[in-house]
């Protein structure tokens, strides 16, 4: 009989029985971005090298390195701030003594839009949802007795994103590092917070000049430097679906790398410092298919159409969360289950990095054993599991191999949509993006609503109770201590050379030259971020948002 035979003589004698009897729990199934499911998947037609290949070789479908968790696991982040530069100080001390490999950095909310926390704009936020970073003096506590060689440092900071890489570089310099031997990220990524996030300062153009100063900048002097991570992360936070994420954060890399190009560089020149950001939710299946999906875009996206030479120009490297927007405050031990299963889809999905959440955040800040739990679950899968022994576990599952090509296929129509609209930047300007993500977060909440998709505690297998969790809380002194502080560090520092730097600064950012060399000298002579953003914003002014139908 031939495969056809055997698949009709299976439907007639017993699936359609089995389905007269017992009923399927749905008319029909289908992911988070609304790709049906079939019953079940079976041997299709595939040029195998085309679309998988072999594992660090292009088109990259099989990750980027050819031993992948064989040779080194993924880097162990919790992304973690709070309070003041010696809180967040000992907990990260503290996460590398219990086997985290790389730092995460969480700025409060002033910091990230490039306020002091002395700024009546920051009054009642310092400290509160990260650590409040005003001043050189500030990043070397924060990074106290951790020398800045030996670790890899993340940091979530889009609009201040090059002042802020400029503290760690003088940071590293006083401790005696080279920035050559400076490894990390900083977010960096300007379009995202205009579509989803909103933590912006700056309106696109001069935003966009930023950018491209850090990767000029970092491709001569700190090498080892991821310049931007662009974010998929917010947009699914916000509420899009799995394709929609991979489309709008790879429209946003074109972007970056056009503005780049137009900039003079040449791409070679700087894309492989370029890093990625996704979300890790929950539909499984669909999220492991998602990052190789992403992996194969990319490397197609950067040969065929940037014309890159360099291999490591298209290998997509990402760092990867799970999914906040998932997190439950009833029943929160739930979360743990989770995060379980949104770390793994990352693991055998091929991360390069990952932070896992923890059980209370959807409650508050997150204590010191509900991360070292998060924490343990990557140890766990990484360990324990075996699911690192062997490089791309699911590859050749009909099903993924299915989803794979189907992301693919539907997010590149949304790339090729943005296209002809001028790019992510005009598609941002109009509405498109953020109405289409809209769409989506309104679509899966009536779902909710309605009980079509479960989640588990919240609309479905409901039980009263009393949270009793450990809770942690920020003093609220430490507003005043930060605001004191800054009292202090102004009264000692030099405001003749503070204010010639301003001016100098001014003058630069009216012309054409590239800002960074002059921010690390700012912030090595004692301005403060508030000072450098405040000037910046005399410039080119600030960003407003425009309201759409």
């Amino acid at each position: 009989m031939t495969f056809e035979d055997e698949k009709e003589e299976w439907e007639k004698s017993i699936l359609d029985p089995t389905l007269k009897r017992f009923k399927e729990r749905s008319a029909e199934f289908a992911t988070s971005s609304g790709i049906m499911m079939d019953r079940v998947y079976l041997p299709s037609p595939r040029d195998y090298l085309e679309q998988d290949g072999f594992p660090g070789k292009y088109p990259y479908t099989r990750g980027i390195q050819p031993t992948m968790y064989r040779g080194r696991l993924w880097t162990m982040r919790q992304y973690a701030g709070y309070a003041s530069a010696e809180e967040s100080n000992a907990r990260y001390r503290y996460l590398l003594s219990q086997g985290q490999t790389g730092l995460s950095v969480a700025f409060d909310l002033p910091t990230q839009i490039g306020y002091d926390a002395d700024d009546p704009t920051a009054l009642g936020e310092v400290g509160k949802v990260g650590v409040s970073i005003s001043t050189l003096e500030d990043m070397e506590t924060l990074f106290s007795d951790i020398p800045l060689d030996q670790v890899s440092t993340s940091m979530t900071i889009n609009a201040p994103a090059a002042v802020l890489l400029a503290m760690y570089i003088a940071v590293g310099q006083k401790q005696g590092v080279d920035p050559t031997k400076l490894r990390g990220t900083i977010q960096n990524d300007i379009l995202k917070e205009y579509i989803a996030r909103g933590t912006y300062i700056y309106p696109p153009k001069p935003s966009m000049r930023l950018i491209t100063d850090i990767f000029a900048y970092c491709s001569q002097h700190v090498p080892n430097w991821n310049t931007i991570s662009i974010s998929g992360y917010h947009i699914r936070e916000a509420g899009s679906t799995a394709v929609q994420e991979v489309a709008f954060t790879l429209a946003n890399a074109i972007s970056y790398v056009e503005a780049a190009l137009s900039a003079g560089l040449e791409v070679d020149s700087f894309a492989n410092q370029l890093s990625f950001f996704f979300n890790s939710h929950n539909n499984f299946l669909e999220e492991v298919a998602k990052f190789r999906a992403a992996r194969r875009l990319w490397a197609k996206l950067m040969t065929e159409r940037f014309h890159a030479s360099d291999p490591k120009s298209a290998q997509l490297r990402f760092h990867t969360q799970t999914a906040g927007s998932t997190l439950t405050a009833q029943q929160p031990e739930n979360n743990v289950v989770r995060v379980t299963l949104q770390a793994l889809a990352a693991v055998l999905g091929g991360t390069q990095s990952l932070h896992t959440n923890s059980m209370d955040e959807a409650l508050w800040l997150p204590t010191e054993k509900s991360v070292r739990t998060a924490l343990r679950t990557q140890q766990i899968i990484a360990h324990e599991s075996g699911v690192a022994d062997t490089v791309d576990p699911l590859a050749g599952s009909y099903v993924i191999d299915s989803l794979t090509d189907e992301i693919c296929i539907r997010a590149m129509a949304y790339i090729q949509k943005i296209d002809e609209m001028g790019g992510a930047q005009a598609a941002i300007e109009n509405g498109y993006i953020q109405n289409e993500i809209q769409e989506a977060a309104y679509q899966y909440q009536k779902k909710v609503e309605a009980g079509e998709e479960i989640v588990v505690g919240v609309n479905a297998f409901k039980v009263d109770e009393q949270i009793d969790l450990e809770r942690l809380t920020v003093d609220p002194a430490i507003e005043a201590n930060q605001r004191q502080r800054l009292a202090d560090f102004r009264n000692r520092r030099d405001e003749e050379k503070v204010n010639e730097l301003k001016t100098h600064l001014f003058r630069a950012a009216k012309g054409n030259e590239n800002l960074m060399p002059l921010l690390v000298t700012c912030v090595e002579n004692q301005l403060t971020l508030g000072d450098i953003c405040h000037t910046l914003r005399g410039v080119w002014g600030e960003y407003i948002a425009p309201e759409f139908g």
